[in-house]
């Protein structure tokens, strides 16, 4: 952390308003970039279920004019993509949507680290209050709550024994934090690999027809496998970008909560450095 206002003996490494500048700072780029992400995926499937008023009015000329009527964007894509490959992109569209959600909720500090908890167990323990300190942290489900009870727990056999479980306890939660985060980067490896097999399937369908013809067949008949392999590939990428891209932030995100949940823990229980020397 830039700051520490709970400990006056700590060094500043940045002045007060600089650290809380920065701080926002770097808040607001982080939900900038989460936002982009989901406008990407979502704006995509919105444009292409909302009906399309100018290519509309287009095929209602052409059919004045007797001219053959042209198919829409989404048209275009449900006949290209097929059933199986739309069954799955929307599969993995509304699963990544849901879990950038999920971390975007998550990964915050008034959740991972909640003020209000580092404030009333520090005034519990400046009360000499002990055992409701344990009960207000063992009660607390956020990451700081199960570090301090696990510290609160083994404190009766010496501080170093204490943060020894505080330290196990980090480490216990960060990997289920990590697992949470590890399910984007999922979407975001299998999205493409969707693609690349939907490119694949789509050219095989082309040399095949190809292949079953004596004469050149018609543009437009290769046109179907061409536009699978094409259309999947693209699709792949729409949703493997922005997983990606929040896969990497959740990360720093979770890096830095890590640091700070250690920093606050080991202040917060810093008082109880001679429990072990005087037990012995």
């Amino acid at each position: 952390m830039l700051v520490n206002s709970c400990d006056p003996g700590r060094g500043e490494l940045l002045p007060r308003p600089a650290a809380g500048l920065a701080r926002t700072l770097t808040r607001s780029i982080g939900r900038l970039l989460v936002a982009s992400c989901l406008a990407i995926v979502c704006v995509p499937t919105v444009v292409c279920l909302l009906p399309e008023v100018a290519v509309a009015q287009d095929e209602d000329v052409a059919a004045e004019e007797g001219a053959p009527e042209g198919k829409n964007y989404l048209q275009f894509l449900l006949e290209a993509l097929g059933v199986k490959y739309v069954i799955v992109f929307l599969a993995l569209s509304f699963g990544l949507v849901a879990l950038l959600v999920m971390c975007f909720m998550q990964f915050r500090k008034s959740v991972l680290i909640p003020p209000a908890l580092s404030a009333q167990f520090e005034q519990h323990l400046e009360a000499k209050e002990f055992q409701q300190a344990y009960e207000l942290a063992k009660a607390d489900e956020s990451y700081l709550g199960k570090v301090l009870s696990a510290g609160m727990a083994n404190l009766q056999t010496g501080y170093p024994a204490a943060v020894e479980a505080m330290q196990a306890a980090e480490s216990e939660e960060a990997m289920n934090l990590e697992h949470k985060i590890s399910y984007v980067s999922l979407v975001g490896g299998l999205a493409p690999m969707f693609g690349l097999l939907g490119t694949v399937d789509g050219m095989v369908a082309a040399f095949m027809l190809i292949a079953s013809r004596d004469t050149a067949p018609k543009p437009s008949e290769l046109a179907v496998g061409i536009s699978q392999a094409l259309v999947t590939t693209l699709i792949g990428l729409w949703l493997a970008i922005p997983a990606i891209a929040c896969y990497a932030l959740f990360k720093n995100w979770l890096q830095r909560f890590n640091a700070e949940v250690d920093e606050e823990s080991m202040r917060l229980m810093s008082r109880f450095q001679n429990v072990g020397k005087k037990a012995g």
